[in-house]
């Protein structure tokens, strides 16, 4: 199992265990967002809202995981591709709207910030236990493991929010967290997207190298062939 201990980059997720365990951090996942987006709300807290949507983000994207392990390289990265730029476009999101939280600040619940960025964090860190024997492979699988330690970077992040809230009683702390986590979905963004276009570039030399493998040989048997006649 060389993929998963980290010797083999090339490791593209065809494992039962990998899937099984990816079922289960799927699970983990849609159930926090559901409880993550609705404490942000009553929280009044950004940064609970931007962790939600990381949630909801990761339970789709390894969705997509779980559907392309075992196609070729083609599709996997092209599944890569779709996922960094996804979380660009969260990132996006979370950055402009937290921007805009800046000129209509309000103190959010540091109690209900605090509570369920504990139970966000236990989640994850269930979800990184997991994974981590996979945190090497293609573009696809990486993805996975990126999502997976950001939510936990990110619920460490809540608690320090929440921390922050209730001793500065303003609303500040939360927004920089969210901007901080903004910034977090754009690095990984760039990561994915620059290895799955580096995967897609790899294939696509290959694939000449083995044409023009395919080419010299038909060229070669063809001067034998001509030869042949000559005598």
């Amino acid at each position: 199992m060389s993929g998963c201990c980290g010797h083999n980059a090339s490791f593209d997720g065809v494992s039962a265990d990998y899937k099984r365990r990816l079922w289960i951090v799927i699970a983990l996942n849609a159930a926090m967002f559901v409880v993550e987006m609705a404490a942000g709300q009553a929280a009044k807290s950004q940064a609970l809202k931007a962790d939600a949507l990381d949630f909801f983000g990761d339970a789709l994207t390894y969705g997509i995981s779980l559907a392309v392990i075992g196609a070729s390289v083609k599709l996997r990265s092209m599944a890569a591709l779709a996922k960094g730029i996804s979380l660009a476009a969260m990132g996006l999101f979370v950055f402009g709207s937290t921007l805009w939280r800046v000129f209509y600040t309000t103190t959010p619940t540091a109690e209900i910030m605090g509570v369920v960025g504990f139970l966000a964090l236990a989640a994850n860190l269930a979800s990184v236990a997991l994974l981590v024997r996979y945190k090497d492979g293609d573009a696809n699988v990486r993805s996975v493991w990126l999502c997976s330690r950001n939510d936990a970077i990110g619920n460490v992040a809540v608690m320090v929010a929440a921390l922050g809230v209730w001793g500065t009683a303003t609303g500040w702390p939360d927004l920089i967290v969210a901007g901080i986590m903004a910034g977090l979905f754009l690095s990984s963004s760039f990561q994915i997207v620059r290895q799955a276009l580096a995967e897609r570039r790899a294939e696509a030399a290959g694939q000449g190298h083995a044409h023009d493998q395919v080419h010299d040989h038909d060229h070669d048997h063809t001067q034998d062939h001509g030869h042949g006649h000559a005598h």
